[in-house]
């Protein structure tokens, strides 16, 4: 965080100080008093299961300078009418001193691959200069400001990952950082119950280009027409990556044996192989949309390829692959679950099965009208890619057996279990060496606890 006295946070928020006026906060931003730092702000924000305010005399013993809140506490704080609001205010101001000062912003949005292609983009960009990006998805209207008030005047580079739940959502977060360059992967099924329809959602996703100055970057997604037709909305210069006419393109795509993706990076001024450590060849698309976004702010083409190839996982839950000492594969990808980043997760697994493939599947959140559909949908494409053994779990995920079982000539099995527990005692100790077992859900599910209960059944 750029330094400012509790007298500058009071200006910018709209808020008071009780307490020393001249004290300065030096160090981070944080919401969880366990992460209270020496010279840090403590946000208070009051949630359905805690209240930051009861947390505030535990910050300010960690050493933190002063507590922002929305009601008076013991200690020195500044107080606001709205703490998410006062956060996205200090933010504001962050964002515009540091980009007046020479800092680039990247803004990165799409149906599924954010989080991946957010990790490729930092890896890359940290090469040029010190750059900040999200940890995890912080990727709304209080994990953005919390990743950009993590920017200081040392800061080159700031990589922000914006999601949506409604209209306006990207616009809002646009606005409290004014991205340079804008990236969108792909329009979706994530969110389409928010948004009515893939045209909703490709409204939403869209204003990310609208918001970009016209000396701007547009890196857009050109085998999605979805997102290529985006190009008539933005007055930024576009890019395009993804099909074999696009500038950023892939060319020569294989995939070894733990479904890593090999592939020629091609530009418009070169050539370059990567070999990538992440599983799944929906990589390829987002290492091509970080190879373009780097690729805009000067890196070479060799560099790129060297960078994407040395990159390993950086966010948790996401296609995970670990091999258990009795040689059973589990693959942790239970962060977050859409019909697209399944079928994406269930081919990986159909190239790494050497023996059965399995697929423990949760439920898709925020699907509306299409949730049914949408999971038989993921059934049926789980037993066309052959998997041995498919376990639907818990609520709303009746309709994944119902569309394995409706795929003619498959022999595998499918069955419902109505919690976690049942999911592991399903299989536990019924797992053969070279067994492939895919876990995913939407993070509310919370099902990467099925992951490390499988991991944990086998000493190493």
């Amino acid at each position: 965080m750029i330094q400012m006295s509790l007298a500058e946070i009071a200006s910018i928020t709209a808020g008071s100080v009780h307490g020393d006026q001249t004290a300065v906060v030096t160090g981070p931003v944080v919401i969880d008093s366990r992460r209270a730092a020496p010279g840090g702000l403590f946000a208070a924000l009051t949630g359905e299961n805690a209240d930051g305010h009861d947390y505030a005399e535990d910050a300010v013993a960690a050493g933190v300078t002063a507590v922002l809140c929305s009601r008076p506490v013991g200690v020195q704080h500044v107080l606001v009418g709205d703490v998410t609001e006062a956060l996205a205010a200090l933010s504001r101001f962050t964002a515009r001193r540091l980009t007046g000062a020479g800092m680039t912003v990247v803004g990165i949005t799409g149906s599924s691959g954010k989080t991946s292609t957010k990790d490729l983009t930092g890896a890359l960009l940290e090469r040029l200069g010190p750059t900040v990006a999200p940890e995890g998805s912080f990727n709304n209207e209080l994990g953005l400001p919390l990743t950009v008030l993590r920017a200081d005047e040392s800061t080159r580079f700031l990589v922000l990952e914006m999601s949506a739940r409604g209209a306006g959502h990207i616009a809002w977060l646009c606005d409290v950082a004014p991205p340079f360059i804008g990236a969108v992967l792909n329009v979706g099924h994530a969110h389409v119950g928010e948004f009515g329809s893939l045209e909703g959602v490709a409204k939403a996703k869209g204003e990310l280009v609208e918001a970009l100055p016209a000396d701007g970057v547009a890196i857009l997604n050109a085998g999605d027409p979805r997102v290529l037709a985006m190009a008539t909305r933005t007055a930024a210069r576009v890019v395009t990556f993804g099909s074999d006419d696009a500038q950023i393109r892939a060319r020569d795509v294989s995939l070894d044996e733990l479904a890593r993706p090999s592939f020629t990076l091609v530009a418009q001024d070169g050539t370059a192989r990567v070999r990538m450590l992440l599983h799944g060849a929906h990589h390829v698309a987002n290492a091509l949309a970080a190879a373009a976004i780097a690729h805009e702010l000067g890196m070479p083409v060799a560099d790129i390829a060297t960078g994407l190839s040395e990159t390993g996982a950086r966010s948790k839950w996401r296609m995970e692959l670990r091999r258990r000492a009795d040689g059973v594969v589990v693959i942790n990808d239970a962060y977050n679950a859409n019909p697209d980043s399944v079928r994406a997760a269930l081919d990986a697994v159909a190239h790494l099965a050497g023996g059965r493939g399995i697929a423990v599947l949760g439920y898709m959140a925020e699907l509306g009208d299409e949730a049914e559909a949408s999971h038989a949908e993921v059934g049926r494409l789980a037993a066309l890619a052959g998997l041995a053994r498919i376990i639907a779990v818990g609520e709303g995920t009746e309709a994944i057996v119902a569309g394995a079982r409706s795929v003619a000539g498959w022999d595998g099995e499918a069955e419902w279990v109505a919690s976690k527990p049942d999911a592991v005692g399903a299989l536990q100790n019924r797992l053969r060496p070279s067994d492939v077992v895919l876990v995913k859900a939407s993070s509310v599910v919370a099902l990467w606890e099925v992951a490390n209960a499988l991991l944990e059944e086998v000493t190493r």
